[in-house]
């Protein structure tokens, strides 16, 4: 692939990052980003042969994006293994809440399954992180299944919140102290952060 071929296929996904935050999951297609990239509607076929493998490398930038967020959380949590599992968790909810039309298309079932251009991957050194903070917590924990658990958990209040049916049901509008009851669930009681 030519530095040129490089460069427009960086354009075109960095297009789709951009409309996708603009406008949504639905205003995804190869004709808009190719409009807004200033190429033919057939030029991004060249780059990604389907509309799925244009979708997925979209999506492998959002976890990108992601696992960024959480070594940055990481790096400024100085407390113990729970301190730096909350602080992960709070940057999976925030990036959740920050970016639901990127947020939605990571976890399409369609993407992942397909595994297009490695997605599956993409998406599985975050929960290896999270994983390994709770083995390091509890070594005698089932650390892969708290850690689904967590995830699952964590999925749901994302979801939920966002369509504002957590404050609706529990009336309770403090993200942080659900996000405590969550971390608490799964982790044991912590230090009230």
């Amino acid at each position: 692939m030519t530095e040129s071929d490089t460069c427009l296929r960086d354009r075109l996904v960095d297009a789709g990052v951009e409309l996708l935050a603009a406008e949504g999951l639905q205003a995804l297609t190869l004709r808009e980003i190719a409009r807004r990239t200033g190429v033919s509607h057939g030029a991004p076929r060249r780059h990604f042969p389907t509309h799925l493998d244009l979708l997925s490398a979209i999506a492998r930038r959002g976890f990108a994006d992601l696992a960024g967020r959480a070594r940055g959380a990481l790096d400024r949590e100085t407390g113990g293994v729970r301190a730096q599992a909350a602080a992960l968790a709070r940057a999976y909810l925030e990036f959740a809440l920050e970016q639901p039309g990127m947020y939605d298309l990571m976890f399409r079932h369609d993407l992942l399954e397909s595994d297009r251009l490695g997605l599956r991957e993409s998406s599985l050194p975050l929960f290896s992180l999270l994983t390994g903070l709770i083995a390091a917590d509890g070594p005698d924990t089932d650390a892969p299944r708290v850690a689904g658990a967590l995830w699952a958990n964590l999925h749901g209040m994302a979801q939920l919140w966002r369509r504002r049916s957590l404050q609706l049901a529990t009336g309770e509008e403090d993200f942080e102290a659900l996000l405590e009851t969550v971390l608490a669930a799964h982790l044991g009681p912590g230090d009230g952060r």
